[in-house]
């Protein structure tokens, strides 16, 4: 008779890594290079597959070639407010053309036909988001079985319309989905259907899952070039984990777009705990803010891979935040101005474009890289509800008052909106502080100071300062 294993927490959790070296197929200690540094473009090669094969892939499954639209009259209401020569054109790559109805299907794609090549019966993966219903798509696809571990309910039972949207989204395109309420138990959750399945972990911060946001990047500076016969001047993306700005920016560098600056957006969200039972559903976005945004920037390997192929800090320029009733005001105006209707992730990245393109000259071009489907649960007017109902204030005013948690205040003119900029070297300080704690190192390689500076985008001088400032030596 077989001895079962033992599944609880602490056992699962002590059995995390390999667990994830099964289920993704790649084993991460051989990138391991010094106390705290790893060979991350190793990595991203480990995937086996060219810029050339993954769009033959994702081209086989209907994925990518989305159109680049330009946004006319919100480029004409930006210079209208603008002072006299600014007032920079509005491009937006619109990926709710995808399967699935957004660029999550660029990732789901390049996993889920790694894991039907390798044998897997099927997929999982760990999200409340598009992610989700990208995989569930793909899946389908190529018939795999698919399953989705969604943290969506607080301890009442109550989720939020757009989360709930997912799910319903999830299950109509055949994934089997685990609903969880908030707290630690997604991630041994998630461990324990890898390990009871064999399936294959479709992990959005996997190499594969990276790899196929490249595409998008690289379709950007192709048809800008086309379009208006240069690269952009910016292109700007909704951050949350990371790899969204990450997949982007390696696409633009692959296409030779070097010039091109690499910005990034979140909703502000400050003062609200993610992962508090309370909090969880007192804010109106689920995805694209601080939440996700500042943790993820200053500690990526938090994901459920040992190491992230997410890094933002690597890619960025610049960090802005918006405010959500900013947001919700463009989702509206992007509607009865273009004609488009979409949902919150895309616009999070156009409302700091708007606000950016009142700044910037009126020659120059600021793409947002992704908008996302919307539904009824994902629509603006559902949040909107669904806040009032938690005794959220709904009012217009100036939206530098929004307090997240407490009120929503839709702009009174589109003037009021802004992008406030996020200091970076804050961030990158921060994150060199976490590789410190986590790795509990004093002495670090110059391999390893080395690898800081490219994982923060900033070089020698300005590592070894922050090193100074922790008490850590360079041996």
């Amino acid at each position: 008779m077989a001895v079962s294993k033992d599944m609880s927490y602490q056992a699962v959790m002590s059995r995390r890594n390999e667990i994830m070296k099964k289920a993704v197929g790649l084993d991460y200690s051989v990138f391991e290079k010094g106390r705290i540094s790893f060979d991350y473009e190793r990595m991203m090669r480990e995937t086996g597959y060219s810029l050339q094969e993954i769009q033959s892939i994702q081209t086989s499954v209907g994925v990518g070639n989305t159109p680049l639209i330009e946004l006319k009259n919100l480029t004409k209401l930006a210079r209208k407010l603008a002072p006299k020569g600014n007032g920079a054109r509005i491009f937006v790559k619109d990926e709710s053309c995808n399967p699935s109805g957004s660029f999550k299907d660029r990732r789901a794609s390049i996993s889920v036909y790694h894991a039907e090549k390798h044998g897997y019966k099927g997929v999982v993966a760990a999200t409340s988001g598009n992610y989700g219903a990208a995989v569930a798509s793909q899946a389908a696809m190529r018939n795999l079985k698919s399953i989705i571990v969604q943290e969506c309910y607080d301890s009442r039972k109550v989720g939020q319309p757009e989360i709930l949207e997912k799910q319903r989204k999830c299950e109509c395109l055949g994934s089997e989905v685990i609903q969880l309420s908030v707290g630690p138990e997604l991630f041994y959750m998630f461990l324990r259907v890898l390990e009871e399945t064999g399936y294959f972990n479709a992990s959005l911060y996997s190499p594969f899952g990276i790899a196929g946001v490249e595409t998008l990047g690289y379709e950007i500076a192709m048809q800008c070039r086309e379009k208006i016969g240069r690269d952009p001047d910016v292109v700007i993306a909704t951050h949350a984990g990371g790899g969204n700005v990450t997949g982007t920016a390696r696409g633009l560098l692959k296409a030779g777009a070097l010039d091109t600056k690499i910005y990034g957006a979140s909703v502000d969200l400050s003062g609200l705990h993610m992962a508090s039972d309370k909090d969880f559903n007192r804010k109106s976005f689920t995805t694209g803010h601080t939440g996700f945004g500042i943790p993820f920037a200053t500690w990526p390997d938090r994901s459920d891979v040992p190491r992230s192929a997410a890094r933002p800090l690597r890619y960025l320029d610049k960090y802005f935040l918006v405010k959500q009733g900013e947001v919700f005001y463009i989702t509206e105006a992007l509607a009865q101005l273009e004609g488009m209707e979409r949902g919150p992730a895309g616009n999070t990245s156009l409302t700091a474009a708007f606000a950016l393109s009142m700044e910037m000259d009126e020659d120059q071009v600021i793409v947002v890289q992704e908008t996302e489907y919307t539904g009824v649960g994902k629509h603006h007017l559902s949040q909107l509800s669904f806040a009032r109902s938690n005794g959220i204030e709904i009012k217009f005013g100036n939206p530098d008052e929004e307090v997240a948690g407490q009120c929503i205040i839709l702009p009174e003119n589109p003037a009021l909106i802004k992008a406030r900029e996020v200091d970076l070297n804050k961030l990158r300080r921060s994150y060199i502080k976490n590789c410190i704690e986590n790795t509990k190192v004093d002495v670090i390689t110059n391999e390893d100071a080395e690898f800081l500076a490219a994982d923060t985008k900033t070089d020698l001088n300005f590592v070894k300062a922050a090193l100074e400032e922790f008490g850590v030596k360079i041996n």
